[in-house]
Parts: C-alpha cells; structure tokens; sequence
C-alpha cells in the first residue's frame, strides 16, 4: 500500500519534541548570538535542534530528504522531503519573546502535505495532514478554525516585519494595509497559528524560503483557509518568495488583486 502522509505524523510529532528539548533550557539564556549572510540571528538553539532532527530522520526514514535551514539540502530530489525550520523567529527567540516556532514540514513530489508548528515554551501544536482537519494542542485555549472574513475592511492583517518589502513590494503590500481593518507586525509562523485559529484573517510576507511555508500550507488549508503566493498560486520551491495566507478564501482574489500591483 502506498504510504499517505499521516503515516509520517509520528515521526513529525517525535521529531517536534526531539527539538523542544533542546530549545527550552536554552531560551532566555546566555547564548553566543551570530550574523548569518541574510543579517538574522542564529543561535546554538537553531544548529542543535535541526541537527537533532536530521539524526532522527537518517536512523527512521534515511530514504527521505530533508531541505533545512540551517544545514542545507539532502536527497532533495526524494519522493519524501522533509522542510526544517527549527527556530522561526530567531529574533524573538534571543529577545526572550515566545513569538517563535518549530516548523516541520513534508513534501511529497514537492506538494506540502504535512505540517506542525510548535511553539515549545507555551507547549502549543498546530498539526494539519493533507486530507484532515487541522488540530491544536494548547493549555492556553483555542481551536483550529478560521473565521468568516469575507470583506477586506474588517481583516485584521499581520505581516512579519515591514523591512522584508523593497521598492517593487511595499507600495502592494501598502495597498492591503491601507484596505484592512487594522495591522499587526510581527509574530513570524505564531501569526499564520493565530489565523488558523481565527484570530488573524490575513498574512502577508515576502522573501520567503521553502522553510518558512512549508509547514504553514497543511495547517492553515486544513482549518479551511488558504495560503499561496501573492498571485494565488500554489507555493513552490523555485517560487518568489512572497506568501499570501487568508482565513477566508473569499479573501484571496481581494488581496492577490491588490498584491498585483
């Protein structure tokens, strides 16, 4: 029989919990911060945890690939690959701010079909399968759902940071701002859960890697949104960059018209 990608959930959840371990005695903690290439933060918290996981991968599934942040790309070409983002919001990580994430995500012939977002200080796990609802395990509250948002004036709209924009992109992105209720900066792969969730209805980002997104597609297409590229496209690895997620799909040629320039 051929596998699905819910046979590989308990591998995403041990490997999510193999990185928590790692990650929590080292937040707020002293750590030697370094200036990667891209000019963002990358902590020993990042390099241990992706590591943990590729170790983990090569003794349960060594026929799968793995495309990671931190330690680049093996067997990429794979039927199975896994997308590691071990800590995404490694600036709200060495602030002290629990705004950041663990991002697991598999791609099966380059088409996100699982994804966890594990936030490991708050104990909160957003898990979408393709073909399933998406789930969340929180002691804080909530549960996976988007909302009803279908008109652009009552969005609320969240967006990494505004330094991610250049001249081509920001007047596009402004053009939203200017359209939605109110603006929300920052919360990296937290705001793309808060809109899984219902309480964010539109994210906007730009430069982004296959290790932001890909475990943001199942968990926010299996609480009924969508999440493509600002033209509306499905998220690819040779894409643009930019990542368009809204609660409501009525939302998305809105927001993808305006995005167009």
């Amino acid at each position: 029989m051929m596998a699905q990608p819910a046979d590989f959930l308990p591998f995403a959840e041990a490997a999510a919990d193999l990185a928590g371990q790692v990650i929590r005695p080292l937040f707020r903690s002293p750590l030697l911060v370094e200036a990667k290439g891209d000019a963002s933060p990358v902590t020993e918290a990042d390099r241990a945890a992706e590591r943990a996981i590729r170790d983990l991968l090569a003794d349960r599934l060594p026929a799968h690939g793995v495309i990671g942040e931190e330690y680049g790309n093996s067997r990429e070409d794979a039927e199975w690959v896994w997308v590691l983002d071990p800590i995404d919001g490694t600036r709200a990580f060495v602030t002290g701010r629990p705004l950041f994430g663990t991002l697991i995500g598999l791609l099966h012939r380059g088409v996100p079909v699982l994804g966890i977002i594990d936030q490991p200080v708050t104990s909160e796990r957003w898990i979408g399968v393709a073909g399933r609802p998406t789930t969340l395990r929180s002691p804080i509250g909530g549960a996976a759902g988007c909302r009803p948002c279908a008109t652009l004036d009552r969005a609320e709209l969240s967006c990494t940071s505004p330094d991610m924009f250049d001249d081509a992109t920001a007047p596009r992105f402004a053009a939203v701002k200017a359209a939605a209720r109110r603006t929300t900066w920052g919360g990296d792969c937290i705001a793309y859960g808060l809109l899984a969730i219902g309480l964010v209805d539109i994210v906007v980002d730009a430069t982004m890697k296959p290790w932001d997104w890909a475990a943001l597609v199942p968990v926010i297409e299996g609480a009924g949104g969508r999440c493509t590229d600002w033209a509306g496209r499905p998220l690819r690895l040779d894409g643009d960059g930019s990542v368009l997620a809204v609660g409501d799909p009525a939302l998305l040629p809105v927001v993808s018209k305006l995005l167009a320039g």
